[in-house]
Formats: C-alpha cells, sequence, structure tokens
C-alpha cells in the first residue's frame, strides 16, 4: 500500500502534548485551558489539512525557480546540508521579523501568537496563509542553487524542532541557551510584557537574534497572548479579526499613501478602536456565557472524532477520490466552525448541523449511489425543518445543558 507516513505526525504530537499536561498536572501547575487548548488544535488541523493540498503547488514553485532561475548547482552533501540548515533558519528569522513588523504579514502570524497560554497546543496554530508567506521567503533558496528535494526535506526537519520549544515544563538548558532557541528563548518571545515585546525571532538558532539586536533573555515571568487579549474562540474570527482590522483602518485613512502605510507599514499603524467596532458589528459576543459539562464533551466529542478522520485521510489520500477529498476537508472545516461556536455558544450552530448532514450525504451517495439516498437525504432534512423549534430545543439540551434563547 502507499501510505502517507507523514499522517503519523498527528499521533506524535498528540502524544507529547498529552505527556506535557500530565507532567504540569504532577507539579501542581495549570498550563491547559480547555478553551484556549481545542482552539489551538482545531487551527492545527485546518492548517494541517489544508496543507495537503498546498504542499504540491509549493515543491512546483520550487522546481520552477530551480529550473529557470538557479545561480548555483548544489549537490547533495553533508556540508551543503549543514549549510542550507543554516540559510533556511536564517530566511525564517528575516520571514519571522517581518511578520510582526509589517501589518499584512502580520495579519497572517497573528494567530500563532493569540493564546493567553503556552503549551505544545500553541505550536499547532499556524495557519495557511503563513505557509503562502514563509514559501515567498523560501523561494529564494532554489534561487540560490538548493534542489526542491532538499529544500522540502529540509523544511520537514526544520518544521519539527519549533514544537519542542513551546512548553513551560523545561528550564533554562545551559550551554544550549548560547546556540539553540530554548523553551526560555520562545517563552520570551511568545510573551506580552514591554520588555519582551519583539524579541527572539529565530527558529532554530539564537544567534540571528543576538547578531541582530533582538535577543532577548528570559527574566520576570511571562504574561503570554496579544497585548489586547482577543477573547474570542470563533474559529472564523481568530483567523480572520485583523485582516478585518487592517481593511478597517486603511478605509477610514484619508489619502492612498496613509492606506498603504496601514497596509505596509508597522502593525502599530492599525487603529486600536477598530477591534471593538468589529466585534460588535460581526461577533456578537454574550459575555454572560458559561462553561458546561455537556458542552465541553460535546466538544471534546467533535475534535477526538475530527483527528481520528483527520489521521485516516493523510495516511490514505493517494486512495482517497477528489470528490471525498472535498467533502472530507468541507465537513472537518464546518465542524472546526462549530466547535468555536458551541463554546460561544452562539444559537446559529443548529444550522451548521443541516450542512454537515448534506455533505455527508453527498459523501455517501458518491460512495454508494443508490436512487433512494437522494430521497431519504431529503425527507430526513425536511422533516428537521418542518420540527425545526422543536429539535433546537432537544440540540441545545443536548449541547449546552439548556435551552437558549
Amino acid at each position: 500500500m502507499h501510505l502517507n507516513y507523514l499522517a503519523l505526525a498527528v499521533p506524535f504530537f498528540l502524544t507529547f502534548i498529552g505527556l506535557e499536561y500530565l507532567v504540569s498536572r504532577r507539579r501542581g501547575k495549570r498550563y491547559f485551558k480547555f478553551n484556549d487548548s481545542i482552539t489551538n488544535i482545531s487551527i492545527g488541523i485546518a492548517e494541517r489539512l489544508l496543507d495537503t493540498f498546498t504542499v504540491g503547488l509549493f515543491y512546483f514553485v520550487y522546481d520552477y525557480l530551480y529550473q529557470h532561475y538557479a545561480i548555483f548547482d548544489i549537490k547533495s552533501s553533508v556540508l551543503l546540508w549543514v549549510t542550507l540548515l543554516f540559510c533556511t533558519d536564517f530566511v525564517w528569522y528575516w520571514y519571522h521579523r517581518l511578520a510582526h513588523e509589517v501589518t499584512i504579514f502580520w495579519c497572517a502570524h497573528v494567530v500563532h501568537h493569540q493564546s493567553d497560554e503556552f503549551n505544545y497546543t500553541v505550536s499547532a496554530r499556524i495557519t495557511v496563509f503563513q505557509a503562502f508567506i514563509r514559501t515567498g521567503f523560501w523561494a529564494v533558496l532554489p534561487v540560490i542553487g538548493f534542489p526542491p528535494a532538499m529544500i522540502t526535506s529540509m523544511l520537514l526537519v526544520h518544521g519539527l524542532y519549533p514544537f519542542f520549544i513551546h512548553t513551560r515544563t523545561i528550564g533554562k538548558l545551559g550551554i544550549l541557551e548560547y546556540i539553540l532557541v530554548t523553551p526560555s528563548h520562545h517563552r520570551v518571545h511568545h510573551a506580552s510584557n514591554p520588555k519582551y515585546l519583539d524579541k527572539n525571532y529565530g527558529d532554530v538558532f539564537i544567534i540571528w537574534d543576538k547578531l541582530f539586536g533582538t535577543f532577548q533573555q528570559e527574566e520576570e515571568e511571562p504574561v503570554y497572548g496579544l497585548t489586547k487579549p482577543l477573547e474570542s474562540n470563533s474559529f472564523l474570527w481568530q483567523h480572520f479579526h485583523f485582516i478585518l482590522e487592517m481593511l478597517y483602518s486603511a478605509r477610514a485613512a484619508k489619502g492612498w499613501r496613509n492606506r498603504l502605510r496601514v497596509i505596509f507599514g508597522k502593525p502599530d499603524n492599525v487603529d486600536p478602536a477598530a477591534r471593538g467596532i468589529l466585534e460588535e458589528k460581526f461577533l456578537l459576543r454574550d459575555r454572560s456565557i458559561t462553561e458546561t459539562p455537556k458542552l465541553n464533551s460535546y466538544v471534546v466529542w467533535q475534535i477526538a472524532t475530527t483527528l481520528t478522520l483527520l489521521f485516516s485521510f493523510l495516511l490514505l489520500e493517494h486512495y482517497v477520490p477528489v470528490f471525498i477529498q472535498v467533502c472530507v476537508t468541507l465537513l472537518i472545516l464546518l465542524t472546526l466552525i462549530n466547535c468555536g461556536a458551541i463554546m460561544e455558544q452562539k444559537k446559529w450552530v443548529f444550522y451548521l448541523e443541516h450542512a454537515r448532514f448534506l455533505v455527508l450525504s453527498l459523501a455517501l451517495y458518491y460512495c454508494w449511489p443508490q436512487p433512494a439516498l437522494p430521497f431519504v437525504a431529503a425527507l430526513i432534512l425536511t422533516t428537521a425543518i418542518y420540527f425545526e423549534t422543536r429539535l433546537k430545543e432537544r440540540y441545545f439540551r443536548l449541547v449546552y445543558g439548556y435551552t437558549r434563547t
């Protein structure tokens, strides 16, 4: 069988997340919060899912640039693999630094910094938008002359290391603190303390920060998250809030120069009042909501099922027809939106169940094209719409433990 063994990354990361949780509990530390961890994992699921469709595109870009614009003809050797590692990390440093210093890039990267906690689940907060921007930076590597196969292999290794530095369970690491980016260094990077802002951009080596003046040692206890906390579990809002804030600020700016300054200048140029205005318009947050055991159990069940589906899909992707790939993608994304909306206790989550039912029906009909299936699906959906009020009441009692008004 032609299996995609990269799917094993899913249980691999989950195992270490579980171990970190157990270690933190054993030490009497609360490094995990339910809503925070669920939203982190949800964003990671979406990124890993969408990567399935973009990795081939990125490889094509590297291959095209290598074939047409490579300056040197680099052959694989131990020395050149080490050189590629340093080049990759150097490019990452500048991508990462500019992702903090340029608004349009911060729109994609801000998602990684929204968590008010710091643990292995935070490493999952990567969006597909970031992947596209990083590819633009890493496109310099095939132009230098590194073969695409070397680049993609190195990116896999380079992408694995940062997972292990997103933790509070590991202290300082002695002499390694002078060479590598350690958990201590990265805790500083994720902190919102004034002295820690915009520091420690390195991914593997800390030498770039020391060379370019962005290094800061961990001293006082970090406070994690954004300087203005997002305070939302919405899957969609976490992805798009800063894009909307940027567009709102650009539209309100006078003259094209000021508008371009908002988009391509520092994130500080975005109107700080924009978020509050946009939250009132789009988010409609109910600050009186409280967690219930039923809500948490339902969300955990959905995330566990989604992770199982994601692992199976990634492992067997070479055998999955394109139509079913689309259906699985829609189903997973709808479920992630659903989980975020449930934690916000939105009433419209009920209608997402209709959408998920439709996707499941289409996938089932593709795999088992029986003439009666569309009729049965239409009958079930029509019945659900007819008894909508009663079904909604039962649904909210099941999910929230009480009826939403």
